[in-house]
């Protein structure tokens, strides 16, 4: 339930601010450093995939969001909440497993990923205070996936489709899903890509679901994080993100 007590003081809420826009900027870092540390450069990842499969990575990714919208919620009847760590370590093994077999099984994993990634999403939610059996919190559940991508440089771009409250109908599930699904199709096939690296396709797999989920992870954190700040601070979830911006807009011009 999101209730609502003493609104927290401006020293409370800038303090928060500042470690969700510290964790923003942090995110993408993990990811790259894997991409270093199994050889594959960013630039050009998607190139190495055969046109076919970027034809059909897609396809895939959409119905792997509308799969996942209902499959990851279903599990919360008989699968507890599950640990940042121990969602982190599942996506990892499967990412091996998928990258055992080449482009064809790196494919097959693709929607089992990405439902574990809506449950990692709905946990952190959780996290939060708020319930994800609630329309709105899978809503956002979803738009987290939206976010500019591991690979992306514009922190700010992350939060594209933050704040957004819609009932999750029928179509408005079908909007938000047409919305992400061209985003989280490059992050795939970016993945996708990393496991075709020869010798390295389990390794590859493994690691690039690691930071992947991390990164996610770090989105939904970010993500419900101002949602939460903006119910303890008491204000609007407009001025929250406007302030989030402001200083994510700092950080940049003072890391350049």
């Amino acid at each position: 339930m999101e209730l609502l007590g003493r609104p927290i003081d401006e020293p409370a809420v800038n303090a928060r601010l500042d470690a969700l826009v510290a964790r923003n900027a942090r995110a993408s870092g993990g990811v790259m450093e894997v991409l270093n540390l199994i050889g594959t450069q960013a630039e050009g990842l998607l190139d190495r995939l055969p046109p076919e499969a970027r034809t059909r990575i897609g396809t895939v990714t959409e119905r792997a969001l509308h799969h996942a919208a209902e499959a990851a919620h279903g599990t919360r009847a008989s699968v507890p909440d599950l640990p940042g760590w121990r969602a982190r370590f599942l996506t990892t093994a499967m990412g091996a497993a998928g990258g055992m077999g080449g482009l064809p099984t790196a494919l097959a994993e693709l929607p089992v990923t990405v439902t574990v990634l809506m449950r990692a999403i709905q946990d952190v939610a959780g996290d939060h205070g708020f319930d994800p059996s609630e329309p709105g919190v899978r809503f956002d559940s979803i738009a987290v996936f939206g976010s500019a991508g591991p690979l992306a440089s514009d922190d700010g771009a992350n939060l594209g489709l933050i704040g957004t409250r819609v009932t999750l109908t029928g179509a408005a599930l079908r909007a938000l899903i047409a919305r992400v699904a061209p985003r989280l199709a490059t992050v795939l096939g970016q993945k996708l890509a990393a496991q075709t690296v020869p010798v390295l396709g389990a390794a590859a797999g493994a690691a690039t679901n690691y930071a992947y989920t991390r990164y996610y992870q770090d989105m939904a954190h970010v993500h419900f994080g101002l949602r939460r700040l903006a119910i303890d601070a008491d204000r609007d979830m407009d001025e929250m993100v406007a302030a989030f911006r402001e200083r994510a807009d700092e950080g940049r011009i003072t890391r350049g």
